[in-house]
C-alpha cells in the first residue's frame, strides 16, 4: 500500500511510473466512494492539486479500491487548473481595476460574480460555463439601457466575460460536454460521468480495469466464464467506425463490496511476507494450494475479528483472488479461463497499453485491462523460476508454458534490449483436451476425406511435417494425430516448450515419454540442445517420434530419425512454411540438411488461415496436402518431387482430393499398402480402407451434431473409436480375408451407438 496507516487524508504523492507522472491522493479513512464524477468537492481538490503539480499524466484516488484516472481525463481537469490560475493570477479577474473602470457602486456586486463563479469553476466547471453565459447575457441587456461612463464601465465588464466565456470554451471538457447542453439541468453531475470513469484497481492488485461499458458501443455477446470458486463475465462490443471489438470482462475481484475489498487488502499484507522460493515452484500446484488453505484461513479469521459473515463459497472465492493475486498471474489467470480466447497480448510499455486477445468468434479485440509495471515484473520474476531459463540482457527472450489446472499455455516473453519498452508477453492457450480429427471436421479445418487419409497415413508409419504460419493450428494438429497412432505403440515426444496433449494422452493409456530439450534461443542452460535430445530418442528403444516444432540445427538429427526410423515408426513435427516449396527452401536452405536427406519426408500437409473478402475474420484450414517423391535429384519443385493428393478450392471452402489420389497413383499410399497382406496391387482395397476411416469421422460428427453431445468428439470417444475400429477390423479380416468398408463400418457404428447410449444415461 502506498500509503502508511496515520498518513494525512487528502494527502498526496507524485511517482514517476513507466515515462508517466502519477499522482496518488489518500483517500483511506475517508467516509466516502471518491468519484470525479459524483463529487464536486472531490473535483475541486484534485484541481488545486493539479496546481501544485501540473505534470501529472495519472491520478489515483487510494482507497480499500485503488481509482485510476487516465491521462485524457486529467488533461480535463489540468486545462481548468490552468483557466483557474491564469483567471486569478494573469486576469486578475478579482482586482478591483479589472471589475470596474470606476463604477464603485457597481463593484461589490461584480466580485460576488467572480467569486462565485471561480468557486464553480473548481467545483463543477460545466456549469461554471453555463453560469458565465448566463451573467454575459445578463450584462449585455443590463448595458443597453446606459450612456456614457455607466455604459462604458458595463461593456469592460461585458468584454472581461466574453474572454472568460472564450477561454473556456477553447477547454477540452466544455468542447466534449457541448452536444450534451441541450438536456442539461444547471449543476448536474450525471453529465460528468460521461467524461470522467476510472479504472477501478483493488488495493491487493496493481492491475487496472475499466469497470464501466464503453459509451456507444454495441452490446454483441455476453456470456460467463466460470472455475472451481468464481465467476466472471464477458461483454463482446463494437464501436462505430472501430475495427477491433472490445473484449470487457468483469472479473469477481473487481466486483466486490467495499467490505471484502478490505479483507483481501489485510490477507495480502500478511501473505506477501512469504514469498515463494524457487524450489517451490517445482510443484506449483502444490504451492497454490498450500497458499489458499492458507488464505482461507487467513480471511475466515480476518473476518471474524471484523464482525463479517462470509458464506463458504464466498469464503472461497476471496481465497482464489488472494492466491491470483499474489503467487499467481493475476487477471491473466482468469482471461485462460475463457476457453474462446486463443492468444493474449501484453505490448511494452506495459503500462501505457490494454491487453489484446484474439478470439475464436471475434478475432482481434481489445481489453478492458491495463497491466501495471508491478504485474509486469513479478510475471517475469516467476516465469523464470517456472521455467529454470534465464531472462535478462544476454538472454532477453523466455519460451515456457503456464499449466493452472488443467489449463496450459505456451508463454513467450521479451525483454530490453530486444524490446526497447520493456517486458512484453504473448500467451497462446492450449485446450485442455487434445484437438481431435472429428473436432477439426466440424470446425470445418478439414473434411472427412482428409481426416481418413491422416488416419491411414498415421497408421501406415510415415514420416510427416505440418507446415503452416503462426496460429494456422499446426501444434493442434500433430496433437490430433498422435491420437491416431495406437495405443500400443510408444511415442516419445521432444519439446523446447511443452505445447504437446502429452499428459492428455497418458490419461487415456498412451504410453508416451517426454523430452524437454534447450530452446533454440538460448545461448546457455542446463537443459540438452534439441538435436541432442533427437538423436537419445533414438538410443531409447522403439517409438514414435513427435518433435514439438523444427527451428533450427535439429532439422538434421530429425532427418536422421527419419532415416532410421521411417519404416517402422511414425515420424513427425511441425515447421514453419507456407507450402510444399517453401519447407523444402527452409530445412535445405535455411537449416542446412542435405537435399537427399529431405526425401526421408513422406508427406507435407499444410495449414493456413483463410480470410473473409471483407478481410475481418480468417478461418483455419488445412489447404494442401502433399506426398514427397523419391526420383528428383537436385531440386525437388523443378522435378516435380511434390505431388498434391487433396488441395484447397476456396470457392467451395473444402480440401478437395487430386487426380492423382482419386487414380490411385500416390507413392505413399501405394508404400503403405506395399507392406499388408491383401492390399499389395489393390488400390481398391486400399481406398476402401480409406475410406472407411473418413466415413467413422464423419459418423461421429453426425451423430454429435444430431444428439447435441458435443462430448462426443473429444479425444476419450475418439481413443476408445479408433481402438474399437482396430479390433473390429481385426474380427473381420480374419472371418473373411480384408476388413471391407461396408462389413467394418456397420460393425463399428453398431457398437459406436450403444456405446453413446450408455454414456448417456
Amino acid at each position: 500500500m502506498l500509503f502508511k496507516k496515520g498518513t494525512q487524508l487528502y494527502a498526496f504523492e507524485v511517482i514517476r511510473e513507466a515515462g508517466q507522472n502519477v499522482m496518488y491522493i489518500n483517500y483511506l479513512g475517508a467516509p466516502y466512494v471518491p468519484d470525479l464524477a459524483e463529487s464536486g468537492e472531490i473535483m475541486a481538490r484534485t484541481i488545486d492539486t493539479l496546481m501544485q503539480s501540473p505534470n501529472v499524466s495519472r491520478v489515483v484516488f487510494v482507497q480499500q479500491r485503488n481509482y485510476s484516472y487516465e491521462a485524457k481525463q486529467i488533461k480535463m481537469l489540468a486545462e481548468i487548473s490552468q483557466l483557474y490560475n491564469h483567471f486569478v493570477n494573469q486576469e486578475r479577474v478579482l482586482s478591483p481595476e479589472k471589475l470596474t473602470l470606476g463604477n464603485q457602486s457597481a463593484l461589490a456586486q461584480r466580485y460576488e460574480i467572480m467569486t462565485y463563479f471561480l468557486t464553480l469553476l473548481r467545483q463543477d466547471p460545466i456549469a461554471a460555463y453555463v453560469e458565465v453565459k448566463r451573467f454575459l447575457i445578463e450584462q449585455r441587456s443590463v448595458t443597453e439601457g446606459m450612456e456614457g461612463g455607466a455604459r462604458s464601465d458595463a461593456m469592460a465588464f461585458s468584454r472581461l466575460l466574453e474572454r472568460i466565456k472564450l477561454s473556456m470554451e477553447d477547454s477540452t471538457i466544455i468542447k466534449e460536454a457541448r452536444e450534451y447542453l441541450t438536456e442539461y439541468k444547471f449543476q448536474d453531475r450525471g453529465i460528468y460521468s460521461k467524461f470522467f470513469r476510472p479504472d477501478v484497481i483493488p488495493n491487493f492488485t496493481f492491475t487496472r480495469l475499466v469497470s464501466n461499458l464503453p459509451e456507444k458501443a454495441e452490446i454483441i455477446k455476453q456470456y460467463k466464464i466460470s472455475s472451481e470458486f468464481d465467476e466472471s463475465i464477458v461483454t463482446i462490443l463494437k464501436k462505430k467506425d472501430e475495427v477491433k471489438y472490445i473484449y470487457h470482462i468483469m472479473p469477481p475481484e473487481f466486483a466486490i463490496d467495499e467490505d471484502k475489498a478490505m479483507l483481501l487488502n489485510m490477507a495480502r499484507n500478511v501473505l506477501i511476507e512469504h514469498r515463494p522460493k524457487a524450489e517451490e515452484f517445482t510443484d506449483p500446484d502444490r504451492t497454490r494450494q498450500v497458499f489458499f488453505n492458507v488464505a482461507k484461513g487467513l480471511v475466515g479469521d480476518l473476518a471474524k475479528n471484523k464482525n463479517i459473515k462470509l458464506k463458504y463459497d464466498e469464503l472461497n472465492s476471496l481465497a482464489n483472488i488472494l492466491v491470483r493475486s499474489t503467487i499467481g498471474f493475476g487477471l491473466i489467470e482468469i482471461l485462460l479461463q475463457d476457453k474462446n480466447l486463443q492468444d493474449i497480448v501484453i505490448n511494452a510499455p506495459i503500462p501505457l497499453n490494454p491487453i489484446f486477445v484474439r478470439h475464436a468468434e471475434f478475432d482481434e479485440c481489445v481489453t478492458n485491462i491495463v497491466p501495471s509495471q508491478e504485474d509486469a515484473d513479478s510475471w517475469a520474476a516467476k516465469f523464470r523460476m517456472l521455467s529454470g531459463r534465464p531472462l535478462d540482457e544476454a538472454n532477453p527472450v523466455l519460451d515456457t508454458s503456464l499449466d493452472i489446472g488443467d489449463i496450459s499455455s505456451r508463454v513467450a516473453v521479451i525483454q530490453e534490449p530486444l524490446s526497447p519498452h520493456g517486458l512484453a508477453y504473448a500467451i497462446r492457450r492450449h485446450r485442455e483436451s487434445p484437438w481431435t480429427l472429428p473436432l477439426f471436421i466440424k470446425n470445418k479445418m478439414i473434411n472427412s476425406l482428409t481426416a481418413g487419409l491422416m488416419s491411414f497415413l498415421t497408421d501406415g508409419a510415415r514420416t510427416f511435417l505440418i507446415a503452416g504460419t503462426r496460429s494456422s493450428g499446426k501444434t493442434s494438429l500433430l496433437g490430433a494425430l498422435m491420437l491416431e497412432i495406437m495405443p500400443k505403440y510408444r511415442i516419445i515426444c521432444v519439446e523446447d516448450t511443452l505445447e504437446l496433449p502429452v499428459d492428455s494422452l497418458r490419461k487415456l493409456g498412451y504410453d508416451v515419454l517426454r523430452m524437454k530439450v534447450r530452446s533454440a534461443l538460448l545461448k546457455t542452460t542446463t537443459e540438452i540442445a534439441a538435436d541432442e535430445g533427437i538423436r537419445t530418442s533414438l538410443r531409447l528403444g522403439d517409438s514414435s517420434l513427435i518433435v514439438g516444432e523444427i527451428r533450427s540445427i535439429e532439422a538434421k538429427a530429425l532427418y536422421e530419425a527419419m532415416r532410421v526410423g521411417a519404416l517402422a515408426n511414425v515420424v513427425a513435427g511441425t515447421i514453419h512454411g507456407a507450402d510444399p516449396y517453401g519447407v523444402f527452401d527452409r530445412v535445405v536452405n535455411d537449416l542446412e540438411v542435405p537435399a537427399t536427406s529431405f526425401k526421408a519426408t513422406d508427406v507435407i500437409m499444410v495449414a493456413n488461415p483463410i480470410k473473409s473478402p471483407d478481410g475481418m475474420h480468417s478461418y483455419r484450414r488445412v489447404i494442401q496436402l502433399a506426398e514427397v517423391r523419391k526420383h528428383w535429384n537436385r531440386d525437388p519443385g523443378e522435378e516435380r518431387g511434390f505431388v498434391d493428393l487433396l488441395k484447397y478450392n476456396v470457392d467451395k471452402d473444402e480440401i478437395e482430393p487430386t487426380a492423382e489420389l482419386i487414380n490411385g497413383e500416390s507413392e505413399v499410399i501405394k508404400s503403405v499398402a506395399a507392406g499388408v497382406k491383401g492390399w499389395a496391387g489393390d488400390w481398391d482395397a486400399v481406398w476402401d480402407n480409406v475410406l472407411l476411416r473418413a466415413d467413422i469421422k464423419q459418423y461421429m460428427v453426425d451423430v454429435a451434431d444430431k444428439t447435441g453431445k458435443a462430448w462426443i468428439l473429444e479425444a476419450k470417444p475418439n481413443s476408445l473409436a479408433n481402438a474399437m475400429f482396430y479390433e473390429i477390423s481385426d474380427k473381420v479380416r480374419d472371418e473373411i480375408g480384408l476388413p471391407t468398408r461396408n462389413e467394418v463400418l456397420n460393425r463399428w457404428k453398431k457398437w459406436f451407438d450403444n456405446y453413446v447410449k450408455e454414456k448417456s444415461i
